[in-house]
């Protein structure tokens, strides 16, 4: 949690921390600050409380976050720019340099990050680094500082993401009301001109019922059928038309306005009817899936369960990734992620995970079991997000029914 923050940069060893860009569709900036319409720098030395700098137009964006600002306009930059000749990198570099200083911040391990342009963002740094040869710049991948302290949610968060889980699923209540109240001729799902109902109409509702809601759909949205259906990450065609019987994989991910906290969600269709193949791959899913969320416990080294599911669906004859991790069909990807402002945080549960992604109490996190065979255009996939709570218990944010089957001419 944030709260780690101070703890955590002396574990990384790193005695400040500084974060470039806007408040909105920015992770690291939107967790440090709450986000906003506001583009600026965020410094924080580790004992110290963060300061925001900013432009004095967005002074009062900024200040909702409730953070220490302070205008970047106070530096002078046109008398900088003025000072230097025109050279916009030394005149940049002054200002860092003061603001720096007044932070505090004159020596020691800074790790960088946010969203900006990476060439003038790379110059700046290594004229900082120069001008300030005791600061050292340091740049992380895989599970990050941020990261690590992401993998616990905080009340405020916990209720953010709880908000996008009633906005995800009233809209795929929606999406089933939509597509059910078509009529039919001849297996395929017709509009009232006549015409056959695509995968490409049904996503322009969602995208509009999910817009109307206060949400955003940065990451697309997979409503995919048929063979489309086995192949875990194809979104679908839009072309392709709708038709009785066939699965349908609806993963629905969307964020709060501005790019913050997401939601992931899974629901398997078959429209109408259910042959016989399908059903029975749904019954597995479904067993395997029932299964997980009965046995999750608190402080689980999540990979744990990932195991388990490979010991289930081998049982039934599958192939699993732990068996062929090139296998195209059967079970081919891990049991879950972390969700945060990020759709894909720790914890992790597949081959990257090591012992320290835990379910602990905090985590956000999903369930998604699946099998997928292509050659029968069979796929089925669940989905839930999971919060493992203060007590121990696993909720699930927002409870949808799991029918295979949608009814159609209601």
């Amino acid at each position: 949690m944030k709260t780690d923050l101070d703890s955590l940069m002396q574990a990384h060893n790193f005695d400040a921390l500084l974060a470039f860009g806007p408040g909105d569709h920015n992770p690291a900036m939107m967790y440090l600050t709450g986000g906003g319409h506001f583009t600026g720098e965020l410094l924080k030395k580790r004992g110290a409380p963060p300061v925001l700098f900013c432009r004095t137009m967005e002074r009062d964006e900024a200040a909702k976050t409730g953070l220490a600002t302070r205008l970047i306009d106070d530096y002078k930059p046109m008398e900088l720019l003025k000072q230097f000749n025109g050279d916009s990198l030394k005149a940049s570099t002054a200002r860092f340099q003061q603001m720096f200083a007044d932070c505090g911040v004159t020596a020691g391990r800074v790790v960088v990050y946010g969203k900006v342009e990476i060439g003038g963002t790379f110059a700046l740094l290594n004229a900082l680094q120069a001008a300030m040869p005791g600061l050292t710049f340091v740049g992380e991948t895989g599970n990050t500082l941020l990261m690590e302290a992401q993998m616990t949610k905080d009340e405020n968060e916990i209720a953010r993401i709880r908000k996008m889980g009633q906005i995800t699923t009233a809209v795929v209540a929606q999406t089933a009301d939509f597509v059910a109240g078509h009529k039919t001729r001849n297996e395929v799902v017709i509009k009232p001109d006549g015409t056959p109902l695509t995968i490409g109409d049904v996503k322009s509702r969602i995208n509009l019922w999910l817009a109307e809601r206060g949400a955003e759909n940065p990451e697309g949205t997979i409503f995919a059928i048929g063979r489309d259906s086995a192949v875990p990450h194809s979104s679908g065609n839009p072309a392709d038309v709708l038709k009785l019987g066939q699965t349908i994989v609806y993963d629905i991910f969307p964020c709060e306005q501005g790019g913050g906290y997401y939601y992931d969600f899974t629901r398997t269709w078959c429209l109408g009817y259910a042959p016989d193949a399908a059903l029975k791959q749904y019954e597995q899913v479904r067993s395997v899936f029932d299964t997980i969320m009965s046995e999750l416990k608190s402080g689980v080294v999540f990979k744990r369960y990932q195991e388990r599911v490979c010991d289930l669906y081998e049982a039934m004859g599958h192939v699993t990734t732990r068996q062929d991790p090139g296998a195209q069909e059967g079970y081919i990807h891990s049991l879950g992620h972390g969700v945060g402002l990020n759709i894909h945080e720790r914890p992790a549960s597949g081959v990257t995970a090591s012992d320290a992604d835990v379910l602990a109490p905090g985590a956000v996190f999903t369930i998604e079991p699946g099998l997928y065979y292509p050659d029968q255009g069979i796929g089925v996939r669940l989905e839930d997000t999971v919060w493992m709570r203060p007590d121990g218990v696993a909720e699930v944010f927002a409870p949808y029914p799991l029918d295979l089957v949608l009814p159609m001419g209601k």
